[in-house]
């Protein structure tokens, strides 16, 4: 499958499928879940590939401020993994749609944008945030993902240069590419 991009401001948004864990960009976001403690999907997948560094990092930040609230964002380093950061952000489990499901998706990918702002990082990895274990949308979940990607790098004038959304499947690549080239077009 190839690889599907977009220029939007000075950026470079693309969709590709793959192993979010083996992506080089300065940080991978992790789906993870509000303990911080890993667990399954890519979550676990993240944690098994960065080792215990990245778990032991986490403990130090659930201690400092208690479980990450959904639709928050916090960052570690990359452990083992390509990435030199892991951030850390909370998705929404989809309860149908009306309750406040779509704004915490996209505080959740707001957020993990603003901590790599604030990092001066230039390239990030998304997985797909909420559409495992929380149930939510893939087609719904696409559409926030790459629309508030957009949003943030044309409002903001910020150190990134490259977001990747980095998909497991090939119905979860198509939902995105499908996204970001409606974006393309408009």
């Amino acid at each position: 499958m190839a690889t599907v991009e977009v220029n939007i401001s000075q950026s470079r948004v693309a969709v590709t499928w793959g192993d979010i864990t083996g992506q080089s960009t300065d940080a991978i976001v992790n789906a993870a879940n509000s303990s911080l403690m890993g667990g399954g999907g890519v979550d676990g997948a993240i944690h098994h590939a960065g080792g215990p560094a990245i778990l032991e990092e986490c403990k130090q930040i659930v201690a400092r401020q208690g479980r990450l609230p959904t639709g928050k964002a916090v960052i570690t380093g990359g452990g083992n993994l390509a990435a030199r950061f892991v951030i850390h952000t909370v998705g929404p489990v989809w309860r149908g749609g009306n309750s406040g499901e779509p704004e915490l998706l996209v505080s959740a990918y707001r957020e993990s944008l603003r901590v790599a702002a604030d990092n001066g990082l230039r390239s990030v990895s998304f997985p797909s945030i909420s559409t495992g274990a929380f149930g939510y949308p893939v087609g719904d979940a696409s559409k926030v993902a790459v629309n508030t990607v957009a949003s943030f790098l044309r409002e903001q004038d910020s150190s990134i240069k490259e977001v990747v959304f980095v998909l497991f499947d090939s119905a979860t690549f198509e939902a995105y590419a499908s996204a970001l080239e409606e974006i393309a077009d408009g």
